[in-house]
C-alpha cells in the first residue's frame, strides 16, 4: 500500500511536468489500478491497462468523429461494445476489456482532446507502475511460488486430519467447506505459478534463471495430483465407521503431519529426502493386501504417498515402485529438484 501510494503521487508529479494540462487525473489512476493485484502480475496489469486504454480511446474517438453529440447515447453504446469485443480479442482479461470500456466512455463524453490527454496520462501511470514493479521493488519468483505452496500444503494437512476424526458422518456435511478452501489454494499455486514464469521472463534480474524458474512450475503443476488424492483419502477416511479405527488412522494423522513439516520446511534437497523417507515409513506401517479393513482407503492412502514423493522430485517410476515394496530409500537417487 506504501509503494502504491508513493508511486500515485510520483505518477502525478511526472504527468503535470511532461504535459500540459492542470489535472493529471488518469496518471495516478493507472498506477493504482496497474499496482493494485497480486505481486506478481504487477507489470502484466500495466500493460493490460495500456492496452485497454489505448485501446478504448481511439474506438471512443472515432465514434465521437463519426456521430458527435448529437448521438450520444448511441455514440456511448456503439464506441463501448465496439471497445469491448476489440479488448476481447487482443486480451481477454477483465481489467483490459474494463478499461477499454471506460476510455470509450471519457472520449465520447468529453471530445477528441480529452480522450488524446488520458493516452499520455496512462503511459506515464503504467510508466511509473513498470518502475516500481520490475526495477525498484521486483518480486521474489520463487518464494511467490513457495508462499503459495505452503499454503497449500497446511491445507492438505487440515482436511486429512479433519477426515480422520470424522468417522461416520457425511462427508457432504464435515469437508465442503475445507475441499471448496483447498481448491481455492490450488488456484493459488497455480497463479502464482504463472506469474512466477512471466516474472522471470520480464524482470532482468531474474532471466538469468529461467531454467531453474521453469523446473519449480513443472514441480507445482504436481500439487494438483496430490490434492485429488488427499481428497480421495480424506473422504474416504469420513465415510468408514468408527470401527475402522486403527491403522489407518494413524497412518493418515502422520501423513498430514509430514505435509505440515514439509510445508514449513526449506526447499531443498535435505529437505525434501527427509520428506520422502518420512511419507515412506507411512506407507510401510500400514498392513498389506486386504489386511486392512478398508482397502479402498489403504489404496487411497498408498496414491497419496505416491503422490506426495513425486511433488518432492522422485521420479513417478521410483515412487511407485517405492511405494509398492515398503522401499525406504530406493527412490532417493532419483530426486531432481
Amino acid at each position: 500500500m506504501v509503494q502504491q501510494a508513493v508511486a500515485c503521487g510520483l505518477s502525478w508529479w511526472v504527468a503535470r511536468i511532461l504535459f500540459d494540462h492542470h489535472v493529471p487525473l488518469f496518471a495516478p489512476i493507472a498506477t493504482l489500478v496497474a499496482l493494485n493485484t497480486q505481486l506478481g502480475g504487477r507489470g502484466t496489469n500495466a500493460v493490460r491497462v495500456v492496452l485497454g486504454v489505448v485501446c478504448g480511446v481511439l474506438i471512443g474517438q472515432a465514434a465521437y468523429m463519426t456521430l458527435g453529440h448529437t448521438a450520444g447515447a448511441v455514440a456511448v453504446g456503439c464506441a463501448v461494445l465496439l471497445a469491448l469485443l476489440v479488448a476481447l480479442v487482443l486480451d481477454g482479461e477483465r481489467v483490459t476489456m474494463a478499461q477499454a470500456g471506460v476510455s470509450a466512455v471519457i472520449a465520447v463524453a468529453s471530445g477528441q482532446l480529452a480522450g488524446i490527454e488520458r493516452i499520455g496520462d496512462v503511459l506515464v501511470g503504467a510508466a511509473v507502475a513498470l518502475l516500481f514493479s520490475q526495477l525498484l521493488f521486483p518480486v521474489h519468483p520463487l518464494k511467490l511460488l513457495r508462499r503459495a505452496e505452503t499454503a497449500a500444503l497446511q491445507g492438505l494437512a487440515r482436511l486429512l486430519r479433519l477426515g480422520s476424526t470424522a468417522h461416520g458422518s457425511d462427508p457432504e456435511e464435515v469437508l465442503p467447506l475445507e475441499s471448496r478452501t483447498l481448491y481455492q489454494l490450488l488456484h493459488d499455486v497455480d497463479q502464482a505459478r504463472t506469474d512466477m514464469v512471466s516474472v522471470a521472463r520480464r524482470t532482468p534480474r531474474w532471466r538469468l534463471h529461467r531454467g531453474s524458474v521453469q523446473a519449480m512450475s513443472t514441480a507445482a503443476l504436481r500439487l494438483g495430483m496430490l490434492g485429488n488424492s488427499c481428497l480421495l483419502l480424506a473422504r474416504l477416511a469420513a465415510e468408514t465407521g468408527p470401527e475402522s479405527e486403527g491403522p489407518l488412522d494413524a497412518a493418515i494423522d502422520e501423513l498430514a503431519d509430514v505435509l505440515t513439516a514439509y510445508a514449513t520446511a526449506a526447499p531443498d534437497a535435505p529437505s525434501r529426502r527427509q520428506c520422502v523417507r518420512s511419507a515412506l515409513a507411512v506407507a510401510a506401517r500400514l498392513p498389506a493386501g486386504t489386511e486392512t479393513r478398508n482397502e479402498t482407503a489403504r489404496l487411497a492412502m498408498e496414491l497419496a504417498v505416491h503422490d506426495l514423493l513425486v511433488v518432492a522430485g522422485v521420479s513417478q517410476k521410483d515412487a511407485k515402485r517405492a511405494v509398492r515394496q515398503r522401499a525406504l530409500d530406493a527412490p532417493l537417487s532419483s530426486l531432481h529438484r
